[in-house]
């Protein structure tokens, strides 16, 4: 390469790194007049997370093409006020939790006492962890060295009796953007008494670039080999049912869309077993590859479930930039231990003591093929 040619690269590659790390500014003011604040995460490669003290949702994601192209693959609003206003119904990008997923009847006994809770809108289970769970609340942010690269915490306590759990839990959860292109996300609780726990991610993905239409065409490999039967509500009868020749295998790589119409919802909001009891570290539980950009999407964790999700139930939105989203134009794949865990004594506990500490890590790797 010519002097000048290096010269210019190196001063490209100064310029990168010395954008990188983290930046904080103002997104916005919530109905009831508390400040959201952004913090901007970017790695010398120029990957860029975007995420709010609201719910402690990833409001933007950009990641590379094949041809080095960002764009910015996570489904989401402009504003503090439309995220308040969907985020009972659509969920993008936030923490989910106590309980993510659904509770039937929203009831639950633990340690022979009754526990109460509120019911999602027009239906008869408990979803995401109530009315103002996690994803609704103002969480504390702390930026944080991290030898893997740019790194965010984020810190809530939820008191006991908190929309009708038990326990005060004190959870922190730390997004890491890695140098070597990986969104982390770890999460780490503890209480004070006994109280169910089952924290996820609920960001809708769109390897494409948010808003440019549907996933239908983008390839899918789920390493499982069952999945969770459910009723009419999508809460799990208990019954585990191999993937194998129905429409919910994944396991040597499909397109999303092809079996949909085989599906009695007409498409995706189906729990999967990845394993029996979670695992001492993340392995590979899928891979999502969209064919025209390239990018290719892996996720590893722990967990010893996953939700597929293909925004089945979306209608038209507003999206960011003046973008619109609609059925299809997202998918999720939220890790998890398996919903109604608590009505399942088969199913991995998902009951956290005191003295026990609650650890999980989902990573996402972003890469092109």
């Amino acid at each position: 390469m010519k002097p000048l040619l290096l010269l210019l690269a190196a001063l490209g590659l100064l310029a990168t790194q010395a954008r990188a790390g983290v930046t904080k500014d103002t997104f916005g003011t919530t109905r009831d007049g508390a400040s959201v604040e952004r913090y901007t995460l970017k790695n010398q490669r120029g990957l860029v997370a975007k995420i709010i003290t609201l719910g402690g949702i990833i409001t933007e994601l950009h990641v590379p093409d094949r041809a080095g192209q960002l764009a910015d693959i996570a489904l989401g609003f402009d504003t503090v006020a439309e995220y308040e206003e969907h985020n009972g119904t659509v969920y993008f990008g936030c923490i989910t939790g106590r309980v993510a997923n659904r509770i039937a009847g929203g009831k639950f006994e633990l340690d022979g006492k009754s526990y109460t809770l509120d019911l999602h809108p027009k239906t008869s289970f408990h979803l995401h962890g109530g009315l103002k769970g996690f994803s609704k609340v103002i969480w504390k942010a702390e930026i944080i060295t991290d030898p893997r690269g740019p790194a965010l915490r984020l810190t809530y306590l939820s008191k006991d009796g908190d929309q009708g759990f038990p326990g005060n839990l004190t959870t922190a959860v730390t997004h890491v953007l890695t140098e070597d292109g990986a969104l982390v996300i770890e999460y780490v609780a503890t209480t004070d008494k006994a109280t169910p726990v089952n924290l996820t991610n609920h960001t809708y993905f769109n390897l494409a670039g948010a808003g440019s239409g549907t996933v239908l065409d983008h390839r899918l490999t789920l390493h499982a080999q069952r999945y969770l039967e459910t009723d009419a509500d999508m809460v799990p009868t208990g019954k585990l049912l191999p993937v194998a020749g129905t429409a919910f295998d994944f396991t040597k790589g499909e397109v999303i869309g092809r079996r949909t119409a085989q599906i009695a919802i007409g498409g995706y909001d189906h729990a999967y077993v990845l394993a029996d009891k979670p695992r001492p570290k993340p392995v590979l539980a899928a891979e999502v590859h969209e064919p025209k950009s390239g990018r290719l999407m892996r996720v590893l964790t722990n967990e010893p479930g996953v939700q597929l999700y293909t925004a089945t139930y979306t209608t038209p939105l507003k999206g960011k930039r003046g973008t619109s989203y609609d059925r299809f134009h997202g998918f999720c794949l939220e890790t998890q231990h398996h919903p109604d865990s608590v009505h399942h004594a088969a199913f991995p506990n998902t009951i956290l003591r005191a003295g026990q500490t609650y650890r999980t890590t989902t990573v996402h790797q972003f890469t092109t093929r």
